[in-house]
Parts: C-alpha cells; sequence; structure tokens
C-alpha cells in the first residue's frame, strides 16, 4: 500500500503517530499493531516523517475562561437536531451496571463528584447568545445519586422493578439550557447488589467517552473507599479548549481542502432505495428495535483470516458483504452508507469526556457484478480515502452539500455500520463485581444501523433499526440474509455479487420444496363440466344463478346445458371445435358456456361491448364455424362465414332434446376455451387452454378464494376476460350462487354497491380502480376481495383488507391471504 494509504489504515485502527524529538512516536490499542504493520512502518518511516511534518497541525491549548466558548461542530448539529425535537430522547446515551459485593455509596458518590469536576463538559449547559449557541461551564456541584430501596418488594419481582425504574431514567428528557447534562440513580436490590444508571446526553459524550469515564471512576473509587486521596493528574486540557482548537484550525485552506475530496466523492449522491415495510412518517418518533446476534467461530475466524489475506480490515470485509447486500435489496449499484468514527486523532484528546465521534460517508461503487475480492479491493479504497479526510465534520459537509432537509430523513445516508474493536467499558471497583445490563436504547436515529463488537474470540452485532419503516420478521430475514452472504464469502470469495448466496436454508427449502409440494394425483380428474354435473346431483335443488328476483337451480341449469349439448352434438360440435359465445350477462352465457363445454367443444368469448374491428379480427382469428348469441345482437355482430345461432330462437328445438348429459368425448389435454389478449403491445393473440389446465385453475383458485357453497359470487367481469373463468367455474362447482347482473348495475359507484348489498355478494373479483372510486361503506356479507388486472397500492389494500380474506391476483402479493 501507499504511504497515504498505510496513514489512512493505522488511523482506522486508531493507532496515532507523530513525531517527536526528531524521531516517530506512535499509540495503538492492544494488539493493533501487528508484526506486519511494524514492517510496513519501518518500510515508509521517511515518507511517513516527511508527510506528518507537511501537515503542520497546531496544538491544542487551553484558552481562558473568560468567555463563553463555541459549540464544536458535532456539538451544534445535536444542538440544532434538539430545538427541533426538544422531547426526544434519542440522543441519551447510558450505561446501566448491575454492582454485587460490597457497595460504598459515599465513595462512589465522591467518585462521581470528583469525574464531573475533573471535566468541565460533565458540568456545561448550552445558551443562545448574540444568536448564536454557547457553552456555559457551571462550577461544580455534587451529582445528586439518589438511592432507592427495592428490597420492600418480594425478591422475585425486584430485578424487574429495578429494569422498569432505569428504564423510566434513560427515558427522560435533558434541558439543554438548564442542565444537569448527567443523571445518576442507584437501585438496592439487596445489601450486596445494586444497579447503577448514568444517562449523559450525547451532545457531552460518546462511546469513547464512557470509557474514560469508567476508568476515572473506578481509580478514584480505589482510592476514596480506603480513605485516600485522588490518584489521577490533573486535566492538562478541557473539551472547552478542543472545540476552540477545532473551529481556529479547521477554516480557510484546510477546510477548503478537505472540502475539494468530499464534493469531489459525494457529487450525485444517489438516495439509497432500501423497501420498507410501512412508509415514511412526516414527524418521525424514532421509536426502534434492537436484534442481537452473533456470528459463528467458525465464520468469525476465516472472514478475518481472508481479510487479512486481501490486506483489508474485518471491518472493510462486514462493511463490503453488507453493500452487496444492499445491491440486492435496492436494486442499485451505487451503494452509500454511514459509520462512526471515535474522531480521536490527536494524542491529547484521548483522555478527554466530551462528543468527538465522527460520521463518515462511504460511498462504492458495486457496479459490473464484480467477484467479491474485487469488490472489495473498491470498498477499501473508498474506507482508506475517507479515513484520510475524516478530519471535516459531518456537519460542515452537509452544510457544504446542502442537501434537501427533512425532519424525518437523516442528510446524506440513511443506514449506517459501525465497528468497534475494542470490548464495552465496564466498572472495575474493588471487591465488586460488574455486569453491564444495558447501553443502547431502542432508538432509530437512522433507517437502520448495523453495529458489531469484536473481542479476541467473538464477534457479536446489533441490528437497530426503525419501528416505525419496518416490521421485526422482515429485520429477521435481512439478518438472515446478510449472515448467509457473509457464509458464501467466506467459503468462495472468487463468486461473484449475482451468484452468492442469498436465501437462508429455511428459505430455500421453503422456496424449492415446500412451495413446489403442489403434485397432484390427476389420474382420476374431471373436467369442469364433469364437476358441475356432480354438483348439480348433489344439491340440485340449490341456486346456481339469481339475477334480480330471478333464479335458477342447479338441477334447471345443468338439464338446460345438457339440451344445448345435445343441439351442438347435432350441428357438428365435438372435441377441439371452437365455438364463439356473444352474450348479455344473462342465464343464457352461462347455459351457453356449459352447453359448449358438455358438448365438447371450446367456447371463444365474444363480448358485444367489444368494437367491430376487434369482434371481426376474433371471428376471422378463431375460425369459428358457429357463433351463439341472442337475437338483439345478431345485428351487431360484424359479417363472417360462421353460422349464427340465437337463443331466443331455438327453444322449441331444445324442448325437443333430453335432458340427461350426451356422451362424454371429452379428455383432459382437448381445447376448453380461447380467449384473446388485450393487444395493447400489438396484435390481440388467441390463448388456447386445455381442460386440464381449466381444471387446475379452478381448483387453486377455490382454495385461495375461500368459494364454500353457501358463497354468492359476482359475475363483473367481461366475459372475453379470463377473471370471467373464475368467476362462473368457482362458484359452479362449489354449489355456491353466481350473481348475474346488467352491464349499467355494476358501473362503480354507488350502483355498484347497492348491487353488493342488495345480493349479499361474499366474493368479488374487481379492478382496484374500481374499489377506488367505491364509497368507503361497510359491504357486510363480503369475504373475499380479488384484485385483478392492476397493480394494487399498499393504501387500497389496507383500506379493503380489514376483516376479509384481500387476495392481490396480479401484483407482488399474489396470492397472499390477509385476514
Amino acid at each position: 500500500m501507499t504511504t497515504t494509504e498505510l496513514l489512512a489504515h493505522l488511523r482506522s485502527l486508531e493507532i496515532d503517530l507523530w513525531i517527536e524529538d526528531d524521531r516517530l512516536r506512535f499509540s495503538a490499542p492492544k494488539g493493533a499493531l501487528t508484526p506486519e504493520l511494524r514492517a510496513e512502518l519501518a518500510a515508509h518511516k521517511a515518507e511517513i516523517m516527511i508527510l506528518l511534518r507537511q501537515i503542520q497541525v497546531p496544538p491544542i491549548l487551553p484558552v481562558p475562561r473568560d468567555e463563553p466558548l463555541p459549540l464544536s461542530f458535532a456539538q451544534q448539529r445535536l444542538w440544532f437536531l434538539h430545538q427541533v425535537q426538544p422531547d426526544s430522547p434519542a440522543y441519551n446515551d447510558f450505561r446501566i451496571q448491575r454492582l454485587e459485593g460490597p457497595l460504598d455509596v459515599a465513595a462512589l458518590s465522591r467518585s462521581l463528584d470528583e469525574v464531573v469536576r475533573r471535566h468541565e463538559v460533565l458540568r456545561t449547559i448550552f445558551t443562545v447568545q448574540a444568536e448564536q449557541p454557547v457553552q456555559v461551564i457551571n462550577p461544580a456541584q455534587a451529582v445528586a445519586l439518589p438511592l432507592i430501596d427495592l428490597q420492600g418488594l418480594p425478591a422475585d419481582e425486584r430485578e424487574a422493578e429495578a429494569m422498569r425504574l432505569a428504564t423510566l431514567e434513560i427515558h427522560h428528557i435533558f434541558d439543554l439550557a438548564r442542565g444537569p447534562l448527567l443523571r445518576a440513580a442507584l437501585l438496592r436490590l439487596r445489601a450486596d447488589v445494586h444497579v447503577l444508571v448514568l444517562t449523559i446526553h450525547h451532545i457531552v459524550t460518546d462511546g469513547w467517552s464512557f470509557g474514560v469515564l469508567f476508568r476515572e471512576l473506578s481509580a478514584l473509587y480505589a482510592a476514596f473507599s480506603q480513605g485516600l486521596p485522588s490518584t489521577l493528574a490533573p486535566m492538562p486540557l478541557q473539551y472547552g479548549d478542543y472545540a476552540l482548537w477545532q473551529r481556529g484550525w479547521l477554516q480557510g485552506a484546510v477546510l477548503e481542502s478537505l472540502l475539494v475530496y468530499w464534493r469531489q466523492h459525494l457529487a450525485g449522491l444517489p438516495a439509497l432505495q432500501l423497501p420498507t415495510d410501512h412508509p415514511r412518517p412526516a414527524n418521525p418518533t424514532h421509536q426502534g428495535a434492537i436484534h442481537e446476534f452473533a456470528l459463528p467461530p467458525a465464520l468469525h475466524a476465516r472472514l478475518a483470516a481472508l481479510s487479512q489475506q486481501e490486506g483489508a480490515t474485518l471491518f472493510m470485509t462486514l462493511l463490503t458483504a453488507f453493500q452487496m447486500l444492499l445491491v440486492r435489496y435496492c436494486n442499485q449499484t451505487d451503494i452509500v452508507v454511514g459509520t462512526a468514527v471515535a474522531n480521536r486523532t490527536r494524542a491529547e484528546t484521548e483522555e478527554l469526556i466530551g462528543f468527538f465521534v465522527n460520521q463518515l460517508v462511504l460511498r462504492a461503487d458495486l457496479s459490473g457484478n464484480p467477484l467479491f475480492r474485487e469488490a472489495l479491493k473498491r470498498v477499501r479504497e473508498v474506507c482508506l480515502s475517507a479515513y484520510a479526510h475524516q478530519d471535516l465534520p459531518f456537519e460542515e459537509l452537509v452544510k457544504a452539500l446542502n442537501p434537501e432537509r427533512r425532519i424525518n430523513q437523516a442528510p446524506l445516508f440513511q443506514v449506517e455500520i459501525i465497528y468497534e474493536s475494542t470490548a464495552m467499558p465496564t466498572l472495575a471497583l474493588p471487591g465488586l463485581t460488574a455486569e453491564s445490563l444495558g447501553d443502547q436504547l431502542p432508538m432509530a436515529r437512522f433507517d437502520l444501523v448495523l453495529a458489531f463488537q469484536e473481542d479476541a474470540h467473538r464477534l457479536s452485532g446489533t441490528l437497530v433499526y426503525s419501528t416505525e419503516l419496518f416490521e421485526a420478521a422482515t429485520m429477521t430475514r435481512l439478518l438472515g440474509h446478510y449472515l448467509t452472504l457473509l457464509e458464501g464469502i467466506a467459503e468462495n470469495p472468487d463468486r461473484r455479487l449475482a451468484d452468492l448466496p442469498l436465501l437462508t436454508t429455511a428459505e430455500r427449502r421453503q422456496l424449492l420444496v415446500d412451495w413446489n409440494a403442489t403434485t397432484t394425483d390427476r389420474s382420476s380428474a374431471q373436467c369442469a363440466h364433469q364437476l358441475f354435473a356432480a354438483q348439480a346431483l348433489r344439491t340440485p335443488d340449490a341456486i346456481a344463478l339469481v339475477m334480480d328476483d330471478h333464479q335458477v337451480t342447479y338441477q334447471t341449469l345443468d338439464a338446460r346445458a345438457n339440451q344445448l349439448a345435445h343441439y351442438l352434438r347435432s350441428l357438428g360440435v365435438g372435441p377441439e371445435v371452437r365455438v364463439g359465445l356473444c352474450a348479455e350477462r344473462l342465464p343464457d352465457l352461462i347455459v351457453g358456456l356449459l352447453g359448449i363445454l358438455k358438448a365438447g367443444g371450446a367456447y371463444v368469448p365474444l363480448d358485444p361491448a367489444y368494437p367491430q374491428e376487434r369482434l371481426a379480427f376474433m371471428l376471422a382469428d378463431s375460425q369459428v364455424p358457429l357463433v351463439l348469441t341472442q337475437e338483439h345482437l345478431r345485428a351487431s355482430l360484424p359479417a363472417s362465414q360462421a353460422r349464427i345461432v340465437c337463443f331466443d330462437q331455438i327453444g322449441e328445438q331444445l324442448a325437443q332434446e333430453p335432458v340427461t348429459p350426451p356422451v362424454d368425448l371429452v379428455r383432459a389435454d382437448n381445447l376448453a376455451y380461447v380467449i384473446y389478449t388485450s393487444g395493447s403491445t400489438g396484435r390481440p393473440k388467441g390463448v388456447q387452454v386445455t381442460h386440464r389446465g381449466l381444471g387446475n385453475l379452478v381448483t387453486a383458485q377455490v382454495r385461495a378464494f375461500d368459494i364454500r357453497p353457501d358463497s354468492r359470487v359476482l359475475q363483473f367481469a367481461s366475459i372475453s376476460f379470463d377473471a370471467s373463468v373464475s368467476e362462473v367455474l368457482t362458484a359452479l362447482l362449489t354449489g355456491a350462487t353466481l350473481v348475474l347482473a346488467l352491464r349499467d348495475d355494476l358501473l362503480p359507484g354507488t350502483a355498484l354497491l347497492r348491487l353488493l348489498r342488495e345480493q349479499a355478494v361474499s366474493v368479488v373479483t374487481l379492478p382496484p380502480s374500481a374499489l377506488a372510486v367505491l364509497p368507503d361503506e361497510a359491504v357486510p356479507a363480503l369475504r373475499t376481495l380479488v384484485v385483478a388486472g392492476e397493480s394494487c397500492s399498499p393504501a387500497l389494500a389496507e383500506r379493503w383488507s380489514g376483516g376479509r380474506r384481500f387476495v392481490n391476483a396480479y401484483g407482488p402479493t399474489e396470492a397472499t391471504v390477509c385476514a
């Protein structure tokens, strides 16, 4: 790697370099400076010393306290957010520690007092002077440490009550202008068991600061509990000195040089189109939830080895996998996520408590379906460049880029990934054991935050997400996909992005096995007209058709269809013979459909409302030798070679035919009907459907639409639209009642609503356009609503799906039932 990349890499590991007495010095977390990095340092030592001398960053020096101090850049943005949402606990940082052993409460209280005395930022408030927020440092005062004794409660209730009180405490709202911005509470469960709750507003602290706080508390308690004075050295600097130094240094040429990089890197920044379960609220409450997880040790080890092999950090590998997951979820290849860095790039800041953490925007180009190794190389370069320019406060970056501001969406990025390579600090008080009971509010500062915590033997994590946007099941599934992706990467990092596995074992089984377990014994399969005949035998007196006050029983309908079938046979209709069917929504229409099928023919539906040109094309293209119609429609049919037979002219002939069915010549692979497409993409095309396909369709839809003998199904669709097949046959093959109506009664609006109510329709298939204009009133009997013909918006689905079976037959929730 180049010298610049090496320096950025060292900074990402929190390894600080400086020149002292013309020698290169360093400060590094335990274990961070590996032998390989030491070798790299030795090889680049001369270049590193030259670059360090060129940086010429001024030292941080103590300043007088005779005037209010400015806010740091990070504090200023947090102060602004507090003005927008002053009642939100989203930026309350806390630690809950369970302490077992003989606790010296007085020593603990005194230790807290001393920490606050040492660190001015913990007794700072924020007021406005000359229309600008400023820091006002209050004199040192005793920290309130209320002791709440829970020993009066039954032993089995104390833990729950302690956590209830702790939860109330950490949600308490801070007043930045009045303070204090640190609160403490002590809950006593037993004489030797206590729970310490520390809550600090984020404007004066960060994760690193809690480590400083705990180290100092531990050292002070060790001294004070033995009657000894503090062993801590005086503080040479305070956070206020840093804030003034940052304001003085980050301006002019220094600020502009950083902005040049970030403007170029983030030009044309895209929004991440992460699918959500719910629309983004206009005024978010930042309510969130936390999902904890841990990587299997073997996977952790393999990913660490892969990272080292590729000259990357484990964070870079985890980040690359996360961005690859977002590519698959969002269907984007320009992926933007954020990350938090400690931003303690100078040795003077390491022992300070305060808000130093900075946000970096990591933008990766994963176009071209790259191999994982190639993607990791790209992400590594992005990270190193970002680390090299991390001194620019996120607040100044937002100000410079000036994106559209929205109260319900974080600027520049909405998804974050965080990685911490050191264990979360715990108190180390002499004579006591400490256990962390919580350090993270279920508050969503971003849409989604994936956070990792690594120690020598374990890589654990949390997924924090907005419950206003996502359901828990969605986040569980996303996390499962991410862990599956990591397994695939560890197994073969030379696979391409699109080829890496995403589905969990359970999902693969569901997709490939469970959902495909559709084998049905068709050795004795019957055709639709045969199933109708069987139903008529079972329920001869049940009502098959209803139109206004006119009713037709199953026995009557079957007899009339049989008579028509015999008559059609006499005209040469049999298997594979196509018969045109052009009729209004009257019982004749249903008799004609069943009669053609019983005769062995295939019906070709011809909607009489269609234009002449379309009807002429369909007649010519299908080459039907015969058209069944009604006398009043005869004149409107275009000229053709087909013989025209009118229902209302053959009554005497039909009356002479037997009411028993003709000999059935139909086989499963014979043609049942021909239906024409809309022609919206060219000339209409006739789709030929066999009896086998028709039987499969109707059987599946009876189950999906929950059609029962007591159902009343509306025949709404045009006979030339395939939804009409479902409407007619799902009703007549189950003993249900098919409701017929003239065209005017089906007009969307009050007429349709009146029909649905008067006929007590329980199953209806409608397009979203019809649903959208229906009055928002109840249809008491409606039990199943099938949406067909167009995709259905979530809002429309939510409006109509409550309390009934809702099937979106064409949209993304095809055959999904919400009851």
